[in-house]
């Protein structure tokens, strides 16, 4: 009998290749040596642009100096930056050296930053000089020390540094532009990228990212929006989210050898003259920010018939706000859902809109979503699916092979928790009906959506429950045209002479809550909703507050 062998071919050179080539930076090299001469970034804060060739040797620069300073395999470089060039130059050094590129969130409070640092152990930290008090503050509450710490110039100044840190452009300069040498051997599976999302606890989760799922998530937006090298992109959110850089941020548009445009910070009339100045073709950004584009352009009305197409993210379209994208901005509107951890997995498109408004879209084209039942106490496995019938409420739960590392940094408590059989648990909660498309109903923990921020009650809760005149407090919110969400608290006073005045204060000067997580209302009440065993019940909360905010029994001070 003939024995059988693992393949009918000789794999080895197959294998080998895939494994070492298929990777994003190898991608980005390919443009570099084709594309070289082409405009691959604009930033038009500074009137400056560079083509593949300039943004590789910037890049270079960077990648030298960090390799002078021990800065190689398995490092983490934390990024807590505006959409700028160093932001680019840093990802992209990250990858030539094998560093682990970790951008985070410029809006974060001291607190969370610290624990980030804490958690990721950074070995160089940039950041930008305009958050310079919430960096400092940040480095004197973390008991990690960043070896390497740079400051990147803002816009408003040239302030003087603290000791210790340096200068960027010092630390760049006189570095080659040539491609540094390394020591390691490439492979898809190395981590690349690390990604912030937080739980419910005040503890962050790192969400690692290796080659292969840098090159996928490209994959992802390339096919479902139709992008090609020929497409001028603009992102109106910040890049240190998954939606921000792998959307038609840095991480697709140099994968394909497009051009990007960078966005420091959302205005509606710059916005529009970038994107008629520019020509820009697909734009992504939250439902919210683009009504204030499309206000905008109702005032002061201007072709933008270059937009091919934009793509919405963090929540979903309501069909007047759909029609209104598509009437002043493009009738190409897509809508994406996804997670920090999986990018898009559910897709609507200009085919399903703006009659499928409210609905969260069908699969993406790699991916697989099941709503399965959703009970407290065990798990439930990935085949207990729910009736497709739009109304059975169960949990989403997504299959995404190529894109997801399935796992957290540092974190096996939480992996098991969340990953399970080949699927992410996601927590949100749908219906599907019988043609797959999902429906978001709310969201297991209870998280709050801010113009695209994601809010945890949990850890506004902590910070509210020190202030010594408070007993107990519950945190949720009511829906706002504007930002999709507002963050509202009903608290039990400890003492009768506490007032919403001093919470409004307390609050607002924590260094452990953004500015987007403070609450914007209050009410005093005696008890909370909570289960038999003693369990908030913040859907409860919800309904209680919109009925209260409604009634004008919320106060402000």
């Amino acid at each position: 009998m003939t024995e059988m062998t693992e393949y009918t071919y000789d794999a080895e050179q197959f294998k080998e290749t895939f494994e070492r080539e298929f990777t994003w930076i190898a991608g980005f090299m390919r443009n570099v040596r084709r594309f070289g001469e082409k405009t691959a970034l604009i930033d038009p804060g500074i009137s400056k642009s560079w083509t593949y060739e300039e943004l590789n040797a910037d890049s270079n620069r960077l990648a030298h100096a960090l390799q002078k300073d021990g800065v190689g395999c398995g490092s983490v470089v934390m990024m807590q930056l505006f959409n700028s060039p160093q932001f680019c130059f840093g990802y992209l050094a990250s990858h030539k050296i094998g560093a682990v590129c970790n951008p985070v969130n410029f809006q974060l409070s001291p607190g969370e930053t610290a624990e980030i640092m804490e958690h990721n152990k950074p070995k160089v930290f940039l950041y930008d000089t305009d958050i310079m008090a919430t960096a400092c503050q940040a480095l004197n509450i973390s008991r990690h020390q960043p070896e390497i710490i740079l400051a990147v110039r803002g816009v408003h100044g040239e302030a003087a540094l603290p000791e210790g840190h340096i200068d960027y452009e010092t630390y760049v300069g006189g570095c080659p532009a040539s491609e540094p040498a390394t020591d390691f051997e490439p492979n898809i599976y190395r981590e690349s990228l690390r990604l912030q999302t937080s739980g419910t606890t005040a503890t962050p989760k790192g969400v690692p990212f290796n080659q292969i799922n840098e090159v996928f998530s490209a994959h992802n937006l390339i096919i479902d929006l139709g992008l090609t090298s020929r497409d001028v992109t603009m992102n109106l959110t910040p890049w240190f989210h998954r939606g921000g850089i792998h959307t038609t941020g840095p991480a697709t548009i140099f994968y394909i050898g497009g051009t990007t445009v960078i966005l420091r910070a959302f205005a509606p009339n710059p916005t529009v003259k970038y994107i008629t100045e520019y020509q820009i073709t697909y734009l992504t950004a939250v439902p919210a920010v683009l009504h204030l584009l499309c206000t905008a352009l109702e005032r002061y009305p201007a072709d933008v018939s270059c937009l091919k197409g934009i793509l919405s993210m963090g929540a979903p379209l309501e069909k007047e706000a759909c029609i209104r994208f598509m009437r002043l901005l493009t009738p190409n509107i897509y809508n994406g859902y996804g997670t920090t951890e999986s990018l898009c997995n559910l897709f609507l498109y200009p085919w399903d809109l703006p009659e499928m408004s409210g609905y969260t879209g069908s699969a993406c084209v790699d991916d697989e979503i099941r709503i399965i039942k959703s009970y407290d106490g065990r798990r439930v496995e990935p085949e207990e699916i729910v009736a497709a019938d739009g109304k059975e409420i169960g949990e989403v739960i997504i299959k995404c092979p190529a894109k997801s590392a399935y796992c957290y940094a540092g974190n096996p408590e939480v992996t098991k928790e969340k990953f399970y059989k080949g699927w992410l648990y996601t927590g949100d909660l749908g219906t599907w009906d019988e043609n797959h498309y999902v429906k978001i109903a709310g969201r297991k923990d209870d998280m709050i959506i801010c113009m695209g921020e994601n809010i945890y009650p949990a850890r506004i809760e902590e910070v509210i429950n020190r202030h010594p005149q408070v007993e107990e407090c519950i945190v949720t919110s009511v829906s706002d045209k504007r930002k999709g969400e507002i963050v509202v608290a009903f608290v039990i006073p400890k003492d009768p002479s506490l007032t919403i005045s001093e919470l409004v204060e307390y609050c607002s000067s924590s260094p452990h809550l953004s500015a987007y997580q403070v609450p914007k209302y209050y009410r005093f009440v005696d008890k909370l909703p909570q289960t038999a065993t003693g369990k908030k019940q913040h859907y409860i909360a919800r309904q209680q507050a919109q009925q209260d905010f409604e009634a004008g029994r919320m106060k402000r001070k």
